[in-house]
């Protein structure tokens, strides 16, 4: 079993329920949320409003949620003084404005912003998402590899827990090639298989995994075929993992979480699945407040009530039968003591 320093195992339990479950919901996303609002406004979002839905999305979620993602651009500012304490909080680490280059994606950290801010403002765990192409060109591949291994690092530096979100994407003058934040129409399962296993290497840190079907959501059928997929993605992490909606409908995540769950994930961090369809309402924030707290809080106890009765404990992603045997272990993280 893997050495877990104590503000590690520390940042995982905080961000778990006591029977090491992930429920957590993502409240960091910017142009899934700044785009529609910036539509029906003529084109620029007021920040208020986006702050607004955000910290919405805080107050009626986070009584079903064992922790939340915020950005710190939008979500934090206003929603801090409704954040429930018992919750878990997660901080975003990388800027939305991804740099779409000729041959890939390269992303950065928010201007301003980094592990040792993210630590000292009291959150429990730093999440970063890098959009990675293991056939892409070999210098866009080692930009995103520095850039993971970097922040991983930085959080083994500051003892605070990485959680790493890992997302395939099309290379420009592919088919679909888009650069909205959505599921690729064509997804190929070896991508995603490949782009797993570069970043369970131990150099890059990474604690928790926050991953994609390895399937479109729409194909997850409950088939023996896909059902390997994901238990080859499960193989190859190494640790534990938890499953992203990237913006499929309630029924696909469902589906999706059905297969996860069998292959070993603890859970779940999502955003779009849950309160997609009450945002649709905008710029109707009694509308949006309906939405929220009646079918979006409805389909969250549905997918708890699944991850309690299939998801694995967190620690069993490290190796440990229990929560006491990794309590028992993160003393080995401190030799000096």
């Amino acid at each position: 079993m893997k050495a877990l320093s104590a503000g590690k195992l520390r940042g995982l339990r905080r961000m778990a329920d006591e029977a090491g479950r992930f429920k957590m919901t993502a409240v960091d996303q910017r142009p899934p949320i700044v785009n529609p609002i910036a539509a029906a406004h003529g084109g620029i979002a007021p920040w208020e409003a986006v702050a607004r839905f955000k910290t919405l999305l805080v107050e009626r979620l986070q009584g079903e949620s064992t922790a939340m993602l915020l950005d710190p651009n939008y979500a934090y500012p206003m929603a801090e003084p409704v954040l429930d304490p018992r919750k878990g909080l997660i901080m975003t680490l990388e800027d939305s404005a991804f740099r779409e280059t000729a041959e890939g994606r390269l992303s950065a950290e928010i201007d301003g912003w980094s592990v040792s801010k993210i630590r000292r403002m009291g959150a429990d765990a730093v999440k970063v998402l890098a959009w990675y192409r293991p056939d892409a060109p070999s210098a866009v591949n080692e930009h995103q590899k520095a850039f993971t291994r970097r922040i991983g690092e930085a959080c083994k530096r500051h003892d605070i827990p990485f959680l790493f979100e890992l997302l395939v994407y099309p290379l420009p003058g592919e088919k679909n090639q888009t650069t909205q934040y959505i599921e690729m129409a064509d997804k190929k399962s070896a991508l995603v298989l490949e782009s797993v296993a570069e970043f369970a290497k131990p150099e890059y840190g990474v604690d928790v995994f926050k991953l994609e079907s390895p399937v479109p959501a729409r194909d997850c059928d409950g088939s023996a075929p896909v059902q390997a997929l994901f238990d080859e993605m499960g193989r190859l992490c190494g640790r534990p993992w938890v499953m992203l909606s990237a913006g499929a409908g309630m029924t696909e995540f469902k589906a999706v979480l059905d297969h996860a769950y069998r292959a070993g994930a603890s859970g779940y961090l999502a955003g779009r699945a849950i309160w997609s369809e009450a945002f649709k309402a905008y710029p109707d924030w009694a509308a949006i407040e309906t939405g929220l707290a009646g079918r979006a809080v409805d389909y969250m106890r549905e997918i708890n009530a699944l991850t309690d009765a299939r998801a694995v404990p967190w620690w069993s992603g490290w190796g440990g039968a229990s929560l006491a045997e990794a309590t028992e272990n993160f003393r080995h993280a401190y030799p000096e003591c």
